[in-house]
């Protein structure tokens, strides 16, 4: 990268070097932003205003995030400072087309095609925070049904390795793309049945199902780690109960919590 120098512009009257770009930029001075070569006013004039942009979008889409963490997670209840901070550091509105990306942090679940929909935030944060994982620097979490990738995403903030699982071929590819955009390099998104679980990476420290089903797979019970946690919206087609089970050697407890409505599952273990 060359460096900027003053010089008058052949295409306006205006004395373009380093002072007058940075005052593009917010009165910064940013190195590395902008670069000075022959290619006219104009061009590094458009470059300077998009980075201003998108700064701009940054700040807007950092603000509603905060919104959200605070009023729609920690005062309904999530407690975790891990959670609330992983909630707050993924952006939700990548992971949903354009047309959509203005409802990201609003209080509700969103389609993203193929039958499915993304969680409303709060869901994400709940089943997150019942996964209690307590060893982020060696944790491995499965995920049944990945759908656009977002939830894989919060958990990989929180674990080391994370395999997402998803039947439909397209969406895997959308979650696939999606992770990769933003860097998150310690997931794994797989096409196949999810119920079978995935036997060659057990065992997990925790399993998420989120996808309904009738009753928890005995294959994900059989993948679970000693000590490890699986949480599963489980029930009817229209009406779930969050469950948590929790494996003991050859023993397996349960705890129930809110009702929810998530999308069915599909496969040999779904409706």
């Amino acid at each position: 990268m060359t460096p900027v120098v003053s010089t008058r512009c052949s295409l306006c009257p205006t004395l373009c070097g380093p002072d007058y770009f940075a005052s593009l930029l917010g009165g910064a001075n940013r190195p590395g932003y902008y670069s000075y070569e022959k290619t006219g006013h104009t061009a590094i004039l458009t470059k300077a205003l998009l980075l201003m942009r998108r700064d701009n979008d940054d700040k807007q889409w950092g603000a509603l995030r905060r919104r959200m963490t605070d009023v729609q997670l920690a005062q309904r209840g999530i407690r975790d400072p891990r959670v609330l901070h992983a909630m707050q550091s993924v952006p939700r509105h990548t992971f949903l087309p354009p047309q959509l990306q203005s409802q990201a942090y609003d209080d509700t679940p969103l389609p993203i095609g193929s039958g499915q929909t993304i969680s409303q935030p709060y869901i994400v944060a709940r089943v997150t925070e019942l996964l209690r994982i307590t060893h982020p620097e060696s944790a491995t979490v499965l995920e049944v049904g990945a759908g656009c990738g977002y939830q894989a995403a919060v958990l990989a903030q929180l674990a080391t390795h994370v395999f997402a699982v998803e039947c439909v071929p397209d969406l895997a590819q959308i979650a696939t793309r999606y992770l990769c955009d933003l860097g998150i390099e310690n997931v794994k998104v797989i096409t196949a049945d999810g119920g079978a679980g995935l036997q060659e990476f057990a065992p997990f420290d925790a399993i998420l199902m989120s996808a309904a089903a009738p009753r928890v797979p005995s294959t994900l019970f059989a993948q679970l780690a000693d000590g490890g946690r699986l949480v599963a919206p489980v029930g009817s087609r229209n009406k779930q109960q969050l469950q948590r089970w929790v494996k003991n050697g050859h023993r397996l407890s349960r705890e129930k919590f809110t009702q929810v409505r998530f999308v069915p599952l599909t496969g040999k273990w779904g409706f």
